[in-house]
């Protein structure tokens, strides 16, 4: 009887890993900043082309905004592909934020675009949670409860820290960063259109 210290082959194989499968999984995982923790964004940075080949064969781009500091991977959506491009299922899931969220963050907006243009020599935009509250309680006058508001106020901006849209700069007093991707996920031309439709919801709460 013979004997072998071959292995069947159990078909697991796993396929060899490239430079930037690291980076590549963070990018399916959110926007990548250039001072997140770690080698991401030097990794993709040069890596560009892999990585716009790689996303490319699923129908998604990446964008990187060096100036700012950022990249992100965008899909485009069905009615903007030529006509003669076979569309491709939803990599990524749209998050439905709400009403209040959604305000705060074209509140948010308003504030990193204040900053762009009259504190243009600052690289961050750093808000008080306190100012934050004084404006958002003008839109909930029938709130009066101040420590409720800034606790709910509190806890939206935490939902969107878990999307990088904010990062929590001080705990106390509590102060947040509102970071740039906002600028492209509300861009100016959208960004009317979505005042409207929160105007509107504001008047129909208000009738009740």
């Amino acid at each position: 009887m013979t004997t072998t210290s071959e292995q069947p082959d159990s078909g697991t194989d796993t396929p060899q890993r490239e430079p930037w499968s690291a980076a590549a999984v963070k990018l399916l995982q959110g926007v990548v900043y250039h001072d997140d923790a770690g080698d991401v964004w030097n990794t993709i940075l040069a890596n560009q082309s892999p990585l716009r080949d790689h996303f490319g064969k699923l129908g998604v781009t990446l964008v990187v905004d060096e100036e700012d500091g950022m990249c992100w991977l965008n899909q485009p959506e069905p009615d903007e592909l030529p006509g003669d491009f076979q569309s491709m299922p939803r990599l990524f899931r749209t998050a439905t934020l709400g009403f209040e969220a959604t305000l705060l963050c074209v509140l948010l907006r308003d504030e990193l675009r204040r900053s762009e243009e009259e504190d243009f020599h600052n690289e961050r935009c750093v808000v008080r949670q306190s100012d934050l509250l004084e404006t958002w309680q003008l839109f909930f006058p029938q709130d009066s409860d101040a420590v409720r508001a800034n606790r709910n106020l509190g806890t939206l901006l935490g939902r969107l820290e878990k999307l990088k849209f904010v990062r929590r700069f001080e705990k106390e007093p509590p102060t947040w960063e509102v970071r740039r991707i906002l600028r492209a996920r509300l861009p100016l031309e959208k960004l009317q259109s979505i005042r409207d439709a929160l105007q509107e919801e504001l008047e129909r709460r208000r009738s009740k």
